[in-house]
């Protein structure tokens, strides 16, 4: 499932960039909240991880954490989010990226480490 738009770069392994429209027809609008809407951090950062197993490249990755996540502004119904994930390491098993939520050049929201684990990865109490 893909939480943006448009993908306008992609270099897998190294970066992408992608576009996220917010209409106003969004359900979470009518809770979050009524008077003041506001697109839900955990929506935004949904959509950074999408566009981070984008650039992690073919195969199936599973968030496994994020670390130094930074919300500076509201976003609200009709913006257009401007989504980058830079991966910093990357290799069969695991993909780390730094990524950023921008509206109108104005930084919203920062992910300082976001990891990805390939599906095939046996995790710790897993097997």
């Amino acid at each position: 499932m893909l939480t943006f738009d448009r993908l306008l770069e992609l270099a897998e392994g190294e970066r992408a960039v992608a576009v996220r429209n917010v209409p106003a027809t969004l359900e979470c609008f009518t809770a979050h909240f009524p008077r003041h809407p506001v697109l839900p951090g955990v929506l935004l950062l949904e959509s950074l991880a999408a566009l981070a197993r984008t650039a992690a490249g073919p195969g199936a990755w599973c968030l496994a954490g994020v670390r130094g996540v930074r919300f500076k502004h509201f976003v609200g119904p009709g913006d257009q989010v401007h989504l980058t994930v830079e991966v910093s390491r990357h290799s069969p098993q695991r993909t780390e990226c730094r990524a950023t939520a921008r509206v109108e050049g104005r930084v919203v929201a920062t992910v300082r480490a976001l990891t990805l684990l390939s599906a095939t990865t046996t995790r710790e109490g897993t097997a």
